[in-house]
């Protein structure tokens, strides 16, 4: 089972989301993560050692380091996310 720590960019991030139900959506898949590799809606992203949660438009930007995951990034799905 792996931890889960958020940088300090990333909550910032979070708490900037107006509509209190897409932060609570986007905590609560945050929380899946436990159970990385075996979590849908995760993919890698090709050029790095980073991967890309998917919550509806948003995405979670993380990286796995041996039991702990951390939460780098939260962003609105557009053009220029990736």
């Amino acid at each position: 089972m792996n931890k889960i720590k958020w940088r300090n960019k990333a909550l910032k991030q979070l708490r900037k989301i107006k509509q209190a139900r897409t932060r609570e959506k986007i905590y609560d898949a945050v929380g899946t993560l436990t159970e990385f590799p075996n979590c849908r809606n995760v993919k890698k992203i090709k050029t790095t050692d980073h991967y890309r949660l998917r919550v509806g438009d948003w995405r979670v930007f993380f990286t796995p380091e041996l039991e702990i995951i951390y939460i780098e990034e939260v962003k609105r799905r557009n053009e220029q996310t990736y």
